[in-house]
């Protein structure tokens, strides 16, 4: 099996007439892969991908206008979830299990909303429900870290990483896998992406008890996973969340922050296989 890390780049015109790049590694069952902020092919880390992909058909990809695929990326979670369905039709995936992380875990349950037959069963990483209190737009600190026009080692390791010696060690390394790709990298997510990537967010978290009720519609069976420490999306979320979802299993692990599933990816991939085999 050739690892995500060397994998090649690929590109598919999909029927809206965007270009979408994508990349996948492995065999079996699809599964589709959904970014969180700004990310693009290479914010996956590899070993986690590789992982997944001992037992599934691993596809990452770069929705409209973000990375390496055409057009102009829009600002509401709906249409990035309408373009991923775009995208699933032109490889010609008609059903798949699906991880989304953090801004990927809202277009999944998008996704699960508006095509259910497409969804097999759902993975929702770093996530929050539409309209939870609280959810309106991140702290301050956590914006000026990951939303600024350019942003650092530090600024990743402070937001995805939590301050004690071990997550810190677990986030170098992980920065040290992200970066050992030195051919064929994806494309840099550009201020449109980010600036429009935030409108979605904050238009998703403005406050609405009754849009809290929409996820109860998700019929795929799902695992809501986060770190204990997260500070973009609290794991108070996660607990929401899998409370609303009706078929709902929830994993919170230790000593973690927004990149839980990378520093503890043997335990997040290993929880993610047994729950996409049972």
């Amino acid at each position: 099996m050739e690892s995500y890390a060397t994998a090649k780049n690929s590109v598919v015109t999909a029927a809206d007439g965007n270009d979408y790049a994508y990349r996948e590694t492995g065999a079996g069952e699809p599964l589709l892969l959904l970014p969180h902020f700004r990310g693009n092919l290479d914010s996956w880390d590899p070993a986690l991908v590789d992982a997944l992909a001992a037992e599934r058909r691993v596809i990452a990809f770069d929705n409209a206008g973000v990375g390496g695929s055409s057009g102009r990326t829009p600002s509401t979670v709906a249409e990035m979830a309408r373009d991923a369905l775009v995208f699933l039709d032109a490889l010609g995936v008609g059903r798949a299990d699906v991880l989304g992380f953090s801004l990927g875990s809202f277009v999944a349950q998008e996704v699960a909303l508006i095509r259910p037959d497409t969804v097999r069963r759902l993975v929702l990483a770093s996530a929050a429900p539409q309209g939870a209190p609280g959810m309106h737009g991140w702290a301050p600190e956590v914006i000026g870290a990951v939303g600024k026009p350019e942003t650092g080692p530090g600024d990743y390791l402070g937001v995805f990483f939590t301050g004690s010696e071990e997550s810190r060690t677990a986030g170098q390394q992980v920065l040290g896998r992200l970066y050992a790709r030195t051919e064929d990298r994806d494309q840099a997510t550009t201020w449109q992406t980010r600036t429009a990537q935030y409108d979605a967010i904050c238009a998703w978290g403005i406050p609405d008890h009754g849009r809290l009720e929409r996820v109860s519609g998700i019929a795929a069976p799902t695992l809501v996973a986060n770190g204990d420490s997260d500070p973009m999306i609290l794991p108070r979320y996660t607990h929401l969340l899998g409370g609303l979802i009706p078929d709902a299993r929830v994993v919170i692990y230790p000593d973690a922050a927004h990149g839980f599933l990378f520093q503890h990816r043997a335990a997040f991939a290993g929880d993610v296989l047994s729950f996409l085999r049972s």
